[in-house]
């Protein structure tokens, strides 16, 4: 059975010859630092030493082939190119515009760059304020160069599962990011039209990046990202009502717009505590669902999990990298992974992968161990962890 096959059937709900492990996206790659600790460690100088940098914000990395290899994954990811970016110097520190206008400012505490500031955060923003925004244009060609090509020889020269990874946008996120957290809520609240006209605005543009993402690459992918965080640690960003009356209708819009080109999955990254909105993702056609974080409300007990949504959604992560990689040991990752393949691949319908970025902080013998288990605990038929510790 190859990779495509397999990937298939776990989608099916049925079960392949083994669990499927995947990294390698803007959101779940090395950072830079961890990739340099991983390539001394592993000391193969046939590894680049400067890898592409991936995600500018996160820095993190696209993962050289030989390395992909390595860790045994069995996808390999197409990477939209950003596009509208303006190098800017804020406050003495290296930063850049985004293709929203959006500032991000370069901090050298967790070598990466962060939001520095909201192009629509004024108090008395109006919907003409809105409309008069200057947009991103949906149409760029230059976001999708190369892409189709690259589709094409894997399609045809491999069997990995390809990957249509992230714009690195999402409906909440750009809404936040323009108009900043708490504004954005408060119109929730108190000014809906105002919400509105801005969600409207920023759906109507990401449905049409993302259908002209599809129409080049569409017909040989079989997987494509989205993204919206909803959730912190402990609870939801906002209210299921909420969610329910102001993000569902538009990324339920963005899942069909998707859908109405390509017959690939889609793979929603959604961090935090939002099992209370699994049933309302499923409803709107998530396939897969992302990063299924261990360490937050709600994730912990992943064997009810599967038991509870196992049977209508794909589960896609599970390796939490904020306690367990990077204070574990080998022999700590060993167990985790054998106990979160085991609850969350029973019948298939279960992809391995870090549920986010492997930081710095996380030690290179800790990862080695991680992929290694991953092959060596995810053969079907699946076995209780407690019987894998003894073998």
């Amino acid at each position: 059975m190859n990779r495509r096959e397999a990937f298939a059937k776990t989608c099916a709900h049925q079960e392949p010859e083994r669990v499927l492990v995947d990294f390698g996206k803007h959101i779940g790659s090395f950072h830079r630092l961890a990739y340099q600790r991983l390539r001394e460690y592993l000391a193969d100088p046939l590894l680049p030493e400067e890898p592409v940098i991936l995600d500018r914000m996160a820095q993190n990395i696209v993962i050289p082939e030989r390395l992909c290899q390595r860790l045994g994954l069995d996808f390999r990811w197409l990477v939209p190119h950003w596009v509208g970016v303006q190098d800017i110097d804020l406050d003495g520190e290296p930063g850049y515009l985004d293709m929203w206008h959006t500032p991000f400012k370069w901090t050298g505490r967790g070598q990466y760059y962060f939001m520095a500031g909201h192009p629509l955060g004024k108090e008395d923003l109006s919907i003409s304020d809105i409309t008069h925004f200057d947009w991103p244009d949906p149409d760029q060609p230059a976001m999708f160069a190369g892409l189709a090509e690259q589709a094409r020889h894997w399609y045809e020269n491999t069997d990995y599962v390809i990957g249509a990874d992230g714009i690195k946008v999402g409906v909440l996120q750009i809404a936040a990011q323009l108009r900043g957290y708490d504004k954005i809520f408060l119109d929730f609240a108190l000014h809906p039209d105002l919400a509105h006209a801005l969600l409207h605005r920023i759906s109507e543009l990401i449905q049409e990046m993302y259908r002209r993402y599809m129409r080049a690459v569409g017909k040989f992918v079989q997987v494509v990202v989205i993204t919206d965080d909803m959730g912190t640690q402990e609870s939801l960003l906002i209210s299921p009502h909420m969610f329910r009356s102001f993000i569902k209708p538009y990324l339920k819009a963005w899942i069909e717009a998707i859908k109405s080109e390509t017959d690939a999955k889609v793979l929603m990254h959604c961090d935090g505590a939002i099992r209370p909105l699994i049933p309302d993702l499923i409803e709107i056609g998530v396939d897969i669902l992302n990063p299924i974080q261990t360490v937050v409300k709600g994730f912990e007990d992943t064997f009810s999990l599967k038991e509870e949504f196992g049977d209508r959604i794909v589960f896609h992560g599970g390796i939490d990298v904020q306690q367990v990689l990077p204070k574990g040991d080998p022999d700590s990752i060993a167990r985790e992974v054998a106990r979160r393949i085991y609850d969350l691949g029973r019948g298939g319908g279960y992809i391995l992968a870090p549920c986010h970025n492997i930081s710095f902080d996380v030690p290179p013998a800790n990862v080695v161990s991680l992929f290694e288990s991953a092959q060596r605990f995810g053969k079907y038929p699946l076995s209780p962890p407690e019987e894998l510790a003894n073998s």
